[in-house]
């Protein structure tokens, strides 16, 4: 390998359209979070109550 390159010029450049891991991690908390909500809620009108 090109040790002599700097690290910058070694990798790919990033993907501009990819979230950010951050907005991602938010994402999927998020959903989670109304998925449990969701289903207690169809779980609550199943059990009827």
């Amino acid at each position: 390998m090109n040790d002599y390159l700097p690290k910058r010029e070694l990798e790919p450049d990033p993907d501009p359209k990819r979230p950010s891991n951050t907005r991602l991690a938010i994402w999927i908390i998020v959903g989670a979070i109304g998925l449990y909500l969701v289903g207690s809620g169809i779980w609550g009108i199943v059990t009827g109550g």
